[in-house]
């Protein structure tokens, strides 16, 4: 598994205008996020519980990072 790159101010605003390199960039984090879940459910009780709240902090920063990349695609609605 590769090292996580961490995403930028520069990924985010490339993928609000491109709608592949917003898909890809949310599929290859939440591969890498998937890839240490089961790494985690595999190791022994004893590392688990080391790495169980990195692992919560982990998943929220994954749920965030979608949210964001979902509400960058979204068009941004006009007042009337």
């Amino acid at each position: 598994m590769a090292a996580f790159a961490p995403v930028t101010d520069a990924d985010l605003l490339r993928a609000r205008a491109d709608v592949v390199f917003r898909q890809k960039l949310l599929e290859q984090n939440l591969q890498a996020l998937l890839a240490r879940v089961q790494k985690l459910r595999n190791a022994p009780p004893a590392a688990q519980s080391v790495g169980a709240s990195q692992m919560r902090e982990a998943i929220e920063l994954a749920v965030r990072l979608a949210e964001m990349i979902q509400d960058a695609a979204q068009p941004k609605r006009r007042r009337v």
